[in-house]
């Protein structure tokens, strides 16, 4: 797993004869398949066109380089129709602010990972209140080019590292059930419902109007996650 800015710059590398033919100038994301589709080539002797390494013909990303198996890997865009599309688009994930699909804003996204063996785009690191959370690409719904829409549920499910993206989410949930239930309280605690929340067998759990103690966060936590994210989208304060 890479962040995006650690391709920016890399050297390519021709492993065919050994020479460095340009360095990564930016990446394009294909926001339907919520991958990095290609990276483009920086070469002092590309003044006019645009050229491209679709991710499926990269050998390997390393610390210091990308490795390719020859310069045929490299496409001027106008041979790749898909390609030029996707650069036209200009999906731009880092620095795009993010809000749920209910319009709450919930932060801005300040860089996003990366599987370096196949182009998949794993998380995103998000800036909440001056904290730099992530968030799994699982609760990403929209890739714009300033902005991320996200699920309802996502504040619930911020994590602490990036690490964590490269476990299972069921893995990460048994692994860290302190962290997350913790940053639920911090979420929730003291804020004040704005309508009645119920079970999922219709039994009333919080008023209208009800200042959440711990208690109430962990009576919640009781019910399961769908009671969590109806509590999370119905409090001020």
């Amino acid at each position: 797993m890479k962040k995006s800015n650690q391709f920016i710059g890399l050297p390519i590398i021709s492993i065919q004869d050994g020479t460095e033919v340009g360095s990564v100038k930016s990446l394009v994301v294909n926001s339907q398949q919520r991958t990095v589709d290609f990276l483009t080539v920086e070469h002092e002797d590309w003044q006019i066109s645009v050229r491209a390494i679709p991710f499926k013909k990269i050998a390997g990303v390393g610390e210091f380089a990308v490795m390719i198996e020859d310069r045929n890997s490299i496409f001027d865009l106008t041979e790749i129709p898909i390609a030029n599309e996707l650069v036209q688009k200009k999906i731009g994930i880092a620095g795009a602010k993010i809000i749920d699909r209910k319009g709450q804003l919930i932060g801005e996204a300040t860089e996003f990972f990366i599987d370096e063996d196949n182009g998949s785009i794993l998380g995103i690191a998000v800036s909440v209140q001056s904290k730099e959370l992530v968030l799994a690409a699982e609760y990403v719904i929209t890739y714009g080019r300033n902005l991320l829409v996200v699920k309802e549920e996502s504040e619930l499910k911020f994590l602490d590292r990036a690490e964590l993206l490269l476990m299972k989410q069921e893995d990460a949930v048994s692994n860290e059930p302190d962290m997350i239930k913790e940053k639920q309280y911090q979420l929730l605690t003291g804020r004040t419902t704005t309508k009645d929340i119920f079970s999922r067998n219709g039994v009333l759990l919080f008023p209208n109007g009800t200042q959440l103690k711990k208690e109430d966060v962990e009576a919640a936590q009781e019910h399961g996650p769908a009671v969590l994210a109806e509590l999370s989208m119905n409090v001020v304060g």
